[in-house]
């Protein structure tokens, strides 16, 4: 081998090195990040339902990561990326500025936290939740939100593709919802606040995505889907859907 191409063949195979470790940096320990103790009454409250140390394992989320939370509302999953992501990474919470005005500064206030320290905080409609400068991203969360697109005039195709274009090659797309009857399709999310997993799943892989696993944890099969969602009587069906940018 001459000298180039040994020079050549190092070169290659320490690139192929630092990228394996980029892409397999070790998992926080999630049930630890949920039990942190500077973590609100109210979000342990909420994490009964929510299930989070399952989500962030579904997520697969590691530290240095690059995220986008779209509809952060009041923050409950931004800050658990960012316990997770690290002070290595980076997490864009993306709200529109209705959904400002609904929480009252509920956001504001969970970002003078420390642990916020790494989130950015982005104002912006649906159908163009990024800045143009936001790339290369290793995941985005769109968790509970995707069923009130249905009845706001959202292009969610233009939305869908947004995301697509954010991620990089190999990028997850996680969407969660709660889920309507079958043949329901988009028709229930204002009354409802539902959406019909088949539909959702049609819209996002028309953007490019393909489905790559589906996390079973919010399941309920008794849930007869036919009521809002607000006080069930019994725990809501709800789908969470792991896509991938090829």
């Amino acid at each position: 081998m001459t000298a180039y191409l040994r020079s050549w063949f190092v070169a290659i195979l320490m690139a192929a090195v630092l990228a394996g470790c980029a892409t397999y940096a070790p998992a926080p320990d999630y049930q630890a990040l949920v039990a942190s103790p500077d973590r609100s009454d109210a979000d342990r409250t909420n994490d009964v339902r929510r299930k989070p140390a399952q989500f962030l394992m579904f997520y697969d989320i590691r530290p240095g990561m690059l995220v986008a939370d779209l509809d952060a509302a009041g923050g409950y999953t931004t800050e658990l990326l960012a316990r997770a992501v690290g002070p290595a990474g980076r997490v864009y919470a993306q709200n529109t500025r209705e959904t400002l005005v609904r929480i009252k500064g509920q956001f504001d206030e969970r970002g003078k936290k420390p642990v916020m320290s790494q989130v950015v905080h982005v104002v912006r409609p649906f159908d163009d939740p990024l800045p143009s400068d936001v790339r290369n991203l290793d995941l985005v969360t769109f968790n509970f939100g995707y069923h009130d697109t249905t009845y706001q005039g959202v292009d969610r195709a233009k939305m869908n593709r947004a995301v697509f274009d954010a991620l990089k090659p190999g990028g997850l797309y996680v969407v969660a919802d709660h889920s309507a009857r079958a043949g329901a399709g988009v028709s229930v999310g204002k009354s409802l606040h539902r959406i019909e997993e088949a539909a959702l799943r049609r819209e996002v892989e028309a953007a490019g995505f393909r489905l790559v696993a589906e996390g079973g944890f919010l399941r309920n099969p008794n849930d007869p889907r036919d009521a809002p969602v607000f006080k069930p009587n019994q725990p809501n069906d709800e789908f969470v859907l792991k896509f991938v940018k090829p």
